[in-house]
């Protein structure tokens, strides 16, 4: 993948759109997944839970509810809106898997940390919470297809910013918990001090407050919180490697991990995640960032041009 994607989103923070106002708190609009006290190996993520076994696809049907775990407080791609719905990239996502099944999707709000425990302990049935696939988290849930590609980036404000990682050490970085910017930043960056918090919205107002010189998470969220955000810049858009999101199952969930890459497959024929990107994100991130540098179509990754 080239870094056209960067270079784009980059100038798109300059550029006119609409600004996507960040919720700064979990709506009360549908069950919330509170982080575990415990936090997991270098996933970030829980292993506390006692798994529960999941439910079949036609215990799902007879339910007439697909439990998809999502954000409430991470727009573009997951969040409550002003008339308190979830709103965003995955659910739209949601939404036509719930449709298909026959059924209607019912949201748990997750905080970054819990998105495996919520599978194992048959909370959801599905994740869809902006979830990158990583070696340590397959060992955990079943990821099915992919349906976008993302990397890290770092926002800070415009009056003292990080331009390079290199800028951060000896300084507070704030991320959040279950996230991949924790693990990466304490492997390769151990001299940067990270400040932790279990909800984005939480971690956002960390910096809005100056607890921290910056925040890291998906570069595609950090420069849509800065177009929404004056002051604030996105001074490192790529870091790490270039990582795929995908749905999420309990381990071992194979009828339902094949449904769903048995849907993902189809919709790519229609080009259905490239109109999910027009609906959610290209008010955000405006006309001059291609579509094919964060869409996954059929579960296909293919090289940006």
């Amino acid at each position: 993948m080239s870094s056209s994607m960067f270079k784009q989103l980059g100038k798109a923070i300059a550029a006119a759109g609409a600004a996507v106002m960040m919720i700064t708190a979990v709506a009360a609009c549908g069950p919330n997944a509170a982080t575990p006290s415990e936090a997991g190996s270098a996933s970030g993520d829980s292993t506390t839970t006692t798994t529960v076994k999941a439910r079949s696809l036609d215990d799902i049907k007879k339910s007439g509810e697909l439990r998809v775990a999502v954000f409430s407080d991470k727009a573009p791609f997951g969040y409550v809106d002003k008339d308190g719905n979830y709103a965003g990239y995955d659910v739209v996502f949601a939404e036509r898997l719930a449709k298909d099944l026959g059924v209607k999707p019912v949201y748990t709000s997750v905080d970054p940390a819990a998105r495996v425990d919520v599978l194992a302990s048959n909370k959801v049935d599905v994740t869809l919470a902006n979830f990158t696939v990583t070696k340590e988290r397959a060992e955990k849930v079943d990821f099915a297809k992919p349906y976008m590609k993302v990397s890290l980036g770092i926002v800070s404000p415009e009056k003292a910013p990080i331009n390079d990682v290199k800028e951060l050490d000896g300084k507070t970085l704030i991320v959040a918990k279950g996230t991949t910017a924790e693990p990466y930043f304490e492997k390769n960056y151990p001299n940067v001090k990270l400040l932790k918090f279990d909800q984005y919205a939480d971690a956002y107002n960390a910096l809005l407050d100056g607890r921290g010189d910056a925040m890291s998470t998906d570069n595609t969220e950090v420069l849509a919180w800065a177009k929404a955000n004056k002051g604030y810049t996105v001074g490192v858009t790529e870091l790490g490697d270039v990582e795929t999101i995908a749905p999420a199952v309990q381990k071992g969930n194979k009828e339902l991990l094949d449904y769903i890459n048995s849907e993902i497959e189809p919709l790519g024929k229609e080009k259905f995640f490239h109109k999910d990107f027009e609906q959610t994100l290209k008010p955000v991130y405006g006309s001059e960032v291609d579509p094919d540098d964060i869409v996954v179509e059929s579960g296909v990754v293919e090289e940006s041009k």
